[in-house]
């Protein structure tokens, strides 16, 4: 996979699926903010995860992919949120899309609403 270019999101962003957080309310709206990321399987991977999938297994390649995947996703999302100037981003919705001739590639997208919540008391 290449090199994660929102390597340098800021961590301590609070990120939530939920409307609203307890004790800090929204004091500006700033946006709507997503993150997409492709990546593409590989055959060999396919091949040996369709095996496991017979046998009963966990395809441990995959959810390896698939985690790496959905962490940038939400890097690039805290990434775009700060560049608006939000310290959270609300509302986060995760989607995942099979893409490709065969889906031999997978889209991992995060969106979300960027907004800046006031300091709490």
């Amino acid at each position: 996979m290449a090199e994660n270019p929102w390597g340098n999101a800021p961590t301590e962003m609070i990120v939530t699926t939920t409307n609203n957080i307890d004790g800090r309310p929204v004091q500006r709206y700033c946006g709507v903010v997503t993150g997409e990321v492709i990546v593409g399987a590989n055959l060999f991977r396919d091949l040996f995860a369709s095996v496991r999938d017979i046998v009963g297994g966990r395809s441990g390649a995959y959810e390896e992919v698939l985690s790496r995947a959905r962490e940038e996703a939400m890097a690039e999302m805290r990434q775009r949120a700060a560049a608006l100037g939000g310290n959270a981003v609300i509302g986060v919705d995760l989607d995942y899309e099979v893409l490709g001739s065969g889906g031999s590639m997978l889209m991992v997208s995060a969106t979300g609403t960027a907004v800046y919540l006031t300091d709490p008391a």
